[in-house]
């Protein structure tokens, strides 16, 4: 089907991405503008895994302060390279993930860096809510999974619903911004606090 310049222009703006890869994404999914941007961010997700031996060194903390100056976080976000970290692109990334954290108060970063013990534990939950709703064990385990999904998204900020738009998680951003950038990027750690909070 021909794809019109405008339909490129509209996908390249929303993406970052080439003229041709925006295209090429149209065309591969009928114009179907969701398709298309699923189909690039899939592109950028291979693109990423491509860079994920290299080493990300540079980068910035950024930081995002509520307006009553309740809530505070600090986030250190890592690229390849100075040029990278000082573009609008990577500063705008680094608020934006500073606002999420501050909105949502994850617990971690990805799922692997949850304790063992505290994802056994949650599972141990489900299997027994499940069991106690009556659900033959053989669909059990699904539910199990269904419900550990639903709890990293709470509690990991990878696997969150991005605030500004809840149909792109973390990662989908990260996998994103390292495509248009052409660098390995990732969040290290981050620090929430918020005024009266218990301390440990």
């Amino acid at each position: 089907m021909e794809i019109s310049a405008k339909q490129v222009k509209e996908l390249r703006d929303k993406t970052g991405a080439g003229m041709m890869d925006c295209k090429k994404a149209l065309q591969s999914s009928g114009g179907d503008e969701q398709k298309a941007l699923n189909w690039l961010r899939e592109k950028g997700i291979s693109k990423a895994q491509k860079r994920t031996d290299r080493e990300a060194s540079e980068g910035v903390i950024g930081s995002y302060v509520h307006m009553n100056g309740k809530i505070g976080v600090l986030v250190e976000i890592n690229c390849e390279t100075d040029f990278v970290a000082k573009s609008d692109k990577f500063q705008e990334f680094a608020k934006n993930v500073s606002m999420q954290i501050a909105a949502t108060s994850p617990v971690c970063i990805g799922p692997e860096d949850l304790p063992a013990e505290l994802v056994e534990q949650e599972k141990e939950v489900y299997a027994n809510q499940a069991r106690g709703e009556g659900k033959p064990e053989d669909v059990v385990e699904k539910i199990v999974q269904g419900r550990l999904k639903k709890y990293y998204k709470e509690v990991c900020l990878l696997e969150q619903p991005f605030i500004k738009d809840d149909s792109l998680r973390i990662q989908d951003l990260i996998n994103e911004l390292t495509a248009v950038l052409g660098e390995k990027m990732s969040i290290r750690r981050f620090v929430r606090m918020q005024v009266g909070e218990a301390t440990e």
